[in-house]
Formats: structure tokens, sequence, C-alpha cells
């Protein structure tokens, strides 16, 4: 089909030559395809720049720039069709995530440290109104929108809460910035009041959906108010339920947080596993009879799914893991993995995993919205996480799996003409065709892009090997020039496939079901920590304040599950003085006997390259 009319675009790759007098160059995409790219008068560029940064020009500097062979470069132009059918692409503007080839911005030892800062003091003001008001979270509410006003619902949902509640920890664990802690704790603290039911006849702990707030009223709600899981109790919003409050427990070892956690896996064990010879775990309970084969629960009856069986290790579990060091939770971990490596892969008929099972593991490709779909960024967390994983436990079959998932899913969920992340495909393609199809739309999520970036960066960090490197770049250079929110602040929801922020409907929110400052904060702290400790080998200090008791005594203070001996500590602060009982190689500080917190700050460095 010739081309008759024009559209603009963007154009993502790596430049391969430069004709300074007929103003245009060469660019290679990332799967190795060539465009001509025409320079007019008025095209302008910029470099990536950080959230509060001021504006970084490169109009100035495109012939330096564009003379050096491999730069990185985002291309947004006009393609126009000529008379003798040929097209010709001009340049509008053009983003530099970098000064250099192999030089990209994101890499800088401070950027992410920066950006959770950034991110968590906007979800500081807009929720609460600090530093003018308090840090009250009766005032804290679902909705946000593009510039953190409040919608006025008074619906207030424990997991958009807990996640917010998370990444308050983690920028106080990059920055030690009291505001974050204050945040945290406060938050922790009124999930426990008001979205926590402790049954004491079965020892167990329940987390309410929300609360709906009307006037002096308070009316809890228990089962779920969303279509797909409506009058149940999903497994997920149980899970996170404990996000945000196990990742403040890791820097307070606060004994009621971890209370609360030990009394909801209780709850996950007895009601959410499946104790048959199929083992894993159910999505959804009933909320009467807790009964996961409950006829009520419609098409939700004795499913199993990537949420109940796999969002336990990102969620809460590993940062469980890091606190306590026990053989429960590092079990719980092996079980949860194993049981992903065996069940999800399904090769043989696509490049991405099954996602939905039936009881049996037989798969479940009618249920809901997903059918026999995929979701781009479930694939990548899984081989995430399994590198984690690895590291804990070594397995063969943890790296093969990883393995096998990044390098198809490139091709397969990428965008390789305009970098980043797809969001929900087909899994099968149609007969002749070269792609998988767009289930909704080609639009890019701001949380697929984290687990692009996170696989990759781990899978380079870990395994050493440059594709993987190629890959981290090309997806955290997309999402820091095109999610940041340089007007209002924190990131986008979606991007249109260009790069664009695509603003309508609930995707112009800054808080909602989906988005609460979670991916973005859990973004910037494990990249901050593979950036720095695997990557760049720069050190990291971490910061924490526990309790008087806390943890036995001994504070863990690992930043994630890394390759064993790779990092260690090499300098220590409690209370601002210098503090040397320490294990270097344990990651751990004997805390010392105090009746009050202390604030331990710890300086993390890699030990050499891994080889």
């Amino acid at each position: 089909m010739g081309l008759d009319f024009t559209f603009s675009d963007t154009i993502a790759g790596y430049v391969t030559n430069y004709d300074r007098d007929e103003r245009r160059f060469g660019l290679r995409t990332s799967d190795g395809r060539l465009f001509t790219v025409h320079l007019t008068p008025t095209t302008y560029a910029r470099f990536t720049f950080n959230l509060e940064e001021d504006y970084r020009d490169a109009t100035g500097a495109l012939d330096r720039l564009l003379a050096l062979h491999r730069q990185m470069v985002y291309v947004y132009g006009t393609f126009y069709p000529t008379e003798d059918e040929e097209v010709i692409f001009e340049a509008q503007w053009m983003v530099f995530p970098g000064d250099g080839p192999g030089r990209v911005r994101h890499e800088e030892p401070d950027w992410w440290i920066h950006q959770i800062e950034s991110i968590a003091h906007s979800y500081l003001k807009w929720q609460f109104g600090w530093p003018n008001q308090p840090i009250d979270f009766t005032n804290y509410r679902t909705i946000l929108h593009l510039a953190g006003t409040k919608k006025g619902d008074f619906l207030q949902e424990t997991d958009t809460i807990s996640r917010l509640v998370y990444g308050f920890a983690s920028a106080y664990m990059l920055t030690g910035k009291d505001e974050f802690l204050e945040g945290a704790e406060r938050g922790t603290e009124y999930l426990r009041e008001h979205m926590r039911f402790f049954d004491q006849d079965e020892n167990l702990i329940y987390w309410y959906h929300g609360i709906k707030v009307e006037g002096a009223r308070e009316t809890k709600l228990l089962s779920s108010q969303f279509g797909d899981d409506y009058d149940a109790i999903p497994m997920y919003e149980q899970i996170y339920a404990l996000a945000g409050p196990t990742q403040t427990y890791r820097l307070t070892g606060d004994p009621r947080i971890r209370f609360d956690i030990d009394h909801t896996i209780d709850l996950f064990e007895k009601y959410y596993k499946d104790h048959s010879e199929h083992g894993g775990y159910f999505s959804h309970i009933d909320p009467v009879t807790l009964d996961p084969r409950a006829e009520s629960l419609a098409h939700n009856k004795a499913r199993k799914n990537w949420n109940s069986v796999g969002d336990h290790a990102p969620a809460y579990l590993i940062n469980l893991w890091l606190a306590t060091g026990e053989q429960a939770h590092a079990d719980f971990l092996e079980y949860t993995f194993d049981t992903i490596t065996r069940r999800f892969p399904d090769y043989e008929n696509s490049p991405f995993v099954q996602e939905r099972f039936f009881e049996d593991w037989s798969h479940d490709q009618s249920w809901g919205w997903q059918q026999n779909r995929a979701v781009v960024g479930h694939n990548l967390k899984i081989a995430w996480n399994l590198m984690r994983m690895h590291s804990l436990k070594p397995k063969q079959e943890y790296v093969d799996f990883a393995r096998k998932i990044a390098e198809v899913m490139p091709e397969a969920g990428s965008d390789q003409q305009r970098g980043g992340w797809y969001d929900v495909v087909e899994r099968v393609q149609k007969p002749g065709g070269r792609h998988h199809r767009f289930v909704w739309h080609d639009r890019k999520a701001w949380w697929q892009q984290e687990q692009a970036i996170l696989c990759y960066l781990i899978m380079h960090g870990v395994l050493r090997d440059d594709e993987y490197l190629r890959h981290s770049r090309e997806a955290a250079a997309y999402y820091n020039a095109f999610f940041l929110d340089h007007d209002d602040g924190a990131v986008y929801f979606n991007t249109l496939c260009n790069g664009l922020p695509y603003l309508l409907g609930n995707e112009r929110f800054k808080g909602s079901h989906s988005m609460s400052g979670y991916h973005s904060t859990e973004l910037c702290l494990l990249s901050a920590t593979y950036i720095n400790l695997l990557i760049a080998r720069e050190p990291l200090w971490l910061h924490f304040k526990p309790q008087p008791g806390a943890f036995g005594g001994t504070l863990r203070v690992a930043p994630d599950i890394l390759p064993p001996g790779s990092i260690t500590i090499t300098e220590c602060l409690i209370d601002d003085a210098p503090y040397t009982a320490f294990d270097p190689k344990a990651l751990t500080v004997t805390l010392p006997k105090t009746d009050h917190p202390v604030r331990v700050k710890v300086k993390v460095s890699p030990v050499s390259w891994l080889g």
C-alpha cells in the first residue's frame, strides 16, 4: 500500500551517520531497521531531565550530538510522501537520554534518589497539604486529578493506602527524610485502626476492601466493590494490604506490624491455599463461608492466577525476608517460584506465559476480560523476581525461565519503533499476522515500563549480558523521557504509543484504584539499588529507624536480594555518630540498647564485579 497522506510519529534509535551539510542523519532502531531523518530550520531538542530540574535544551548541541555514532535519541516528526512514492521523515523535536553514546542520565548515582524524593513530596502535598498541614490519613482520597487535586469521593481503598505507605517508606530508605517515615508510620497506623479485622476466634487477620466515609459515619466494606471481584475477597487485595506495612516494618521493626503480617499469612495458608495435590493459591474466597469453591463466586470459583500465586513475592514476601532472614519466609518464596516455574510457561502455544488457571492447573482462557490474552508486564515481572530469588536459592530452572522471558519479550511485547512497552495483547497471533494484536489500545502504562526496567537491570547485573543492559537502558530512557510530569509532579499513568501523555478518563489521574505512588517509587528504590551496586559500582546510602528492641537487636540492611557476596557495609552511623558494631558481609547492624528509636544510616558498596 503506497502512502499518500502525512502523519506524525516517533522513532527511537541510535545515530549511524550524520551529514551536516545536508542536515540529515541515519537512525537505527532497536531491532535494526534504518531510517533517514531530515532536520528543519525549526527542529529543536532537549536532554532528558529529572523531576524538579530545569529544562535542559540540546538544540544548540545538535551538530555535536549527531556526530556521535551510536548516540541514543528519540525523534518525533512527520512522514511526508513524495511524488516518486518515497517517504521523507522530518524531525520536529528530539529527546536525548544522555550526552554521548552509552551515557544515559538515569544511570547517574543520585538520579533515582532525587526522583523518589520528588514523587513522595508530591503525594504528601496532594493528599495532606504537607508541609502546611499535618499528615492525617483521614484526609486521604483514592482519586487525585492530574495536578493532585481531590475528586471529592469518600471511598478510601485499603490497597491504595498501603501502596502509598510503601512509597513513603521507600523514600525514607533512600533519603532519610523524616516526613517520609512519618507518612509511612501514620499510614500504617491508619490501616491497622480502620482497615484491619482481627478474628480472635480464628486468630487470623483480614483486611477490608476499604471504608466509605459519609460525614462522621464510617462504613467498612469487606468484599471487593470492583466488577471482576465484586462481592468476593480477592487475594490480591489481601496481598497488597501488606505492601506498605511490610516496607515500614523493614525500617522500624514495629512488632505490631509483624503480628499483622504473620496473621494475614495465616489467613492465606488456611483459606486461600489449595492443600490438595494441585497446590498453589486460589484467587478468591466467599466473604461469608471463606470457601474458594463456593458457587457464589461464579466466574472466580476455584480459580488461580498470577496475582494469587506470584504477587506475594514483590508485594511483601521478599521485603519480609529482607527484614527477618527467616527460613519460613525463604521456603514460602521457594514454593512460590517453583510453582510459577512449573505452571506458567506455555511456549508451545505462545511467547507469553499463561496467567489464569482452573483448580487443577488446566488453562482458563475464557475468564472475563483476559480470555486468551497477555499482560506484557506480568511476564517481565516474573523474570525480574526469578532473578531475585535465584540469588537466595540458586536454581538453573529459575535462570532458564528468566532468560526465556527476557529473550522473547522485546519482539512480542515492546515497541521497537518508538520505544517503551505495551499493555495487554492477544497471546496468539492471527493467521498470517506478524504482530500480537492489541486488546484495547497501543498505549503504554507506567507500571509496565517499571517491570521492563527492573527485569533487564537485574538480568544484566547478575548475568552480565550486555544485551540485557541495552534493553534496560532503552526502557528506562523511554520512561524518563516521556512519563515524568514536569508541570504537576510525579508520573503520568499512560503515554500514547508515540510517547506523548494520554490524559483522558481515569488515565489522567495521579491517584486511582490503579495508581497510588507504589510502582513509581518501587522503580526508584530498586533502580538505584541495581544501577549503583551491580552496574555502575557506586555506593548507596540507606536509612532505617528501628524501635527499641526491634529485630531482636540485629538490623538487616540489604536493599534487595542480590548475589551473595556482591555488596558489603563500608560505613555506619547511628544518630549521626560513627558506629562500628556491624557485620559487613552479613549486611547486619548490631543495634545499641536504648529506650528510644535510633537513626541508622549505612553505606553499602559493591565488592567487586561479579565473575
